[in-house]
């Protein structure tokens, strides 16, 4: 029970990382406008680490604090104690807002994900654990509409799985599937290829 535990919640890291983390370029950037600071050692090195830990989870895979905390205090993560993941959390600058709609944008670039769903993956216990503040301003800011998105569900849909029209519209419109709009799927369907 414990292999095929750490087996989920590794893929999830995965996956989550690949939707919401930047490109190489972005990475690299980043790398490079970091400054030598000296280090204030009256802090427990064990805290500077969990810091540092969470700085990077933030800056490289755009978490929210409580995915941040959870990989900092998981078995299967870094297994730092509640104290020093507290220390982090409470030492790190990071606006959620932000890391809130850099993941929301890759979901709907990289996975076509509606609105819906998109806020679903952000707020969900088992995705991003954002809080519903930080969601709706990432909601709010991505950028473009929502046809396109539901565009490219739906040719996945017809090239993957060989479904009609009819059900791939249910599918696209569906609360246990992608939650677009009538409107978005039926854009779709027009536009899908005979």
């Amino acid at each position: 029970m414990k292999k095929g535990l750490k087996v989920f919640l590794t893929a999830a890291i995965v996956i989550s990382a690949v939707a919401c983390s930047t490109s190489n370029n972005e990475v690299k950037d980043t790398k490079e406008k970091v400054v030598e600071t000296k280090e204030d050692t009256s802090v427990p090195k064990e805290y500077r680490n969990a810091l540092h830990k969470a700085e990077n989870y933030s800056k490289m895979m755009h978490m929210s604090k409580q995915r941040i905390y959870d990989q900092l205090t998981s078995e299967y993560g870094e297994k730092f104690d509640a104290e020093a993941a507290q220390y982090a959390i409470d030492n790190l600058n990071v606006d959620y807002n932000e890391n809130a709609l850099k993941c929301g944008e890759n979901y709907k670039k990289t996975m076509h994900m509606s609105k819906a769903r998109i806020y679903d993956q952000l707020t969900s216990e088992n995705g991003e654990k954002f809080t519903a503040e930080e969601a709706q301003y990432a909601i709010d800011n991505i950028k473009g509409d929502y046809l396109e998105a539901a565009l490219k569900s739906a040719k996945n849909y017809q090239e993957t799985m060989s479904m009609s029209k009819d059900a791939i519209y249910d599918q696209l419109v569906s609360d246990y599937g992608e939650k677009f709009t009538a409107e978005e799927a039926q854009y779709a369907i027009d536009n899908l290829d005979d």
